[in-house]
């Protein structure tokens, strides 16, 4: 008789919600820019390009820090660079919070960057390689809803205080508030990274097996289960070779890689950062002038994006990881053209027409929420074999952060370039770009094991077939 799988205990939920606050933590840090931008601006009287680098200078700081995470992973563990993406981020918030002028500003987000990128290297992973095979998709999923509740509690955040201050910061400039409550959520997730264990494939990686079934022993996984994990583990430990010598003498690994990186770019030129980062500005394009209007505007877009998360994580294990990706991407690009061709048609003149773009704009968010933002951090925690996944994943996360710093360093000088109507109607028409990239090239891991991913990898199959 086959013994009855037993369903994930608290334990496990506990531990991917604990880890998954280092997503909570991004999305504060990516959603407060937008409502501090303009009181940012107005204090040190700077100018778009300037503001730019102030926005952008995180992302440039979480390019490096997904650098530094694969060397303090890889030696400390996944649980300890949780760890020290948590103090980084308590510095970096008071560091933005006292800033006395915008070099300093940009010095202390450049620095906040590099916990955000420790993070969103480390948390992934760590879910990745924690989480029973059967609801690994919605584990890594609770990292996206985090970094979009993060979002929204920033936006609300931010909307409060503006009403207290006045642009110029005649009121004391309480976006400097808005900046550094964010080290209240860092501390409260190192006290809770602190009763989480290791991750059990690292502990096998380092050779502490009994360790890392200790790790799912405390998760109250079944004893077959237990079994059948350890087997493939150790299986996929016989390939000795790891980082840079395997991907010099594997070309598979560097197939691996180059869908990782290709998907992050995928993800980051959906748009989504563009309205994140500027989402005030955009409602004002669409005629909803006024800070208080702004403002509201950007917490229903982020309220939005928490919502629709979670048909993510209700279906990537029943539907699969493709099929909500290409509803996704059919989503998000009709309703960017339906954007791009509202403003084509004057929209500033016609107010009429700024509700069914809004309307369009969180069509597009419920897209992105229920496909390209989780989906694509679940497939890169996937794909890379586990001695080379370090690797791998500081590669693809790299590559989000450098396009997302791209998109918010330059994306106001493409709409003065192409105008907002033209802009948004080519960012419609790449996401339908996208749908082949993921018909050509993207595998289906629903159900399947991280370790038979790894066997059909280096087994040499076409990557659109190493999820079979």
């Amino acid at each position: 008789m086959t013994p009855q799988v037993k369903k994930p205990r608290f334990i496990v939920y506990f531990i991917g919600f604990t880890a998954a606050l280092a997503g909570l933590l991004f999305g504060l840090d990516v959603g407060v820019i937008s409502g501090a931008s303009k009181f940012i601006q107005a204090e040190f009287t700077i100018d778009d390009n300037v503001l730019g680098l102030v926005v952008s200078a995180l992302l440039w700081g979480a390019v490096f820090g997904t650098l530094l995470s694969g060397l303090l992973s890889n030696k400390f563990g996944r649980r300890k660079t949780i760890l020290i993406s948590a103090v980084i981020f308590v510095v970096g918030s008071i560091l933005c919070a006292i800033a006395p002028s915008e070099h300093l500003l940009i010095v202390a987000r450049f620095l906040l960057g590099i916990a955000v990128g420790v993070a969103s290297f480390t948390a992934p992973l760590y879910l990745s390689e924690i989480s029973p095979q059967r609801v690994r998709g919605s584990m890594i999923s609770m990292y996206q809803l985090m970094i979009t509740i993060g979002i929204v509690m920033a936006f609300l955040s931010d909307t409060y205080l503006a009403s207290y201050a006045t642009i110029g910061g005649v009121t004391g400039g309480h976006w400097r508030w808005m900046l550094g409550v964010i080290a209240v959520p860092a501390a409260i997730m190192f006290l809770g990274v602190l009763f989480l264990p290791e991750s059990p494939r690292w502990l096998f990686l380092k050779g502490f097996k009994e360790r890392a079934v200790a790790v799912f022993q405390r998760m109250h996984l079944d004893d077959a289960e237990i079994a059948a994990e350890v087997r493939e583990i150790e299986d996929s430990l016989k390939v000795k070779q790891g980082g840079f010598n395997l991907l010099r003498t594997n070309p598979n690994f560097a197939r691996a890689i180059g869908l990782g990186v290709g998907l992050q770019v995928i993800q980051q030129l959906t748009g989504i950062n563009v309205l994140m980062y500027y989402a005030p500005r955009i409602l004002e394009m669409a005629g909803f002038q006024g800070t208080e209007k702004e403002m509201w505007g950007t917490v229903l877009i982020g309220v939005t994006n928490v919502l629709a998360t979670f048909i993510a994580i209700a279906f990537v294990d029943r539907l699969g990881r493709k099929p909500i990706m290409y509803a996704g991407f059919v989503t998000m690009g009709l309703a960017m053209a339906a954007v791009g061709t509202f403003f084509n048609m004057d929209i500033e003149n016609n107010p009429s027409l700024g509700y069914p773009a809004v309307a369009a704009l969180l069509l597009f968010i419920v897209g992105f929420a229920m496909s390209a933002g989780p989906i694509i951090w679940v497939i890169c925690s996937e794909i890379y074999p586990l001695a080379g996944r370090d690797l791998g994943v500081t590669f693809s996360t790299a590559t989000n952060w450098i396009a997302n710093a791209i998109v918010g360093q330059y994306f106001l000088n493409v709409l003065l370039l192409l105008g907002n109507g033209n802009t948004f109607l080519l960012l419609g028409a790449v996401n339908a770009v996208f749908i082949v990239f993921f018909i050509l090239f993207v595998p289906e891991t629903k159900g399947v094991s991280l370790e038979k991913i790894e066997a059909n990898l280096r087994a040499g199959l076409p990557l659109r077939k190493i999820g079979r």
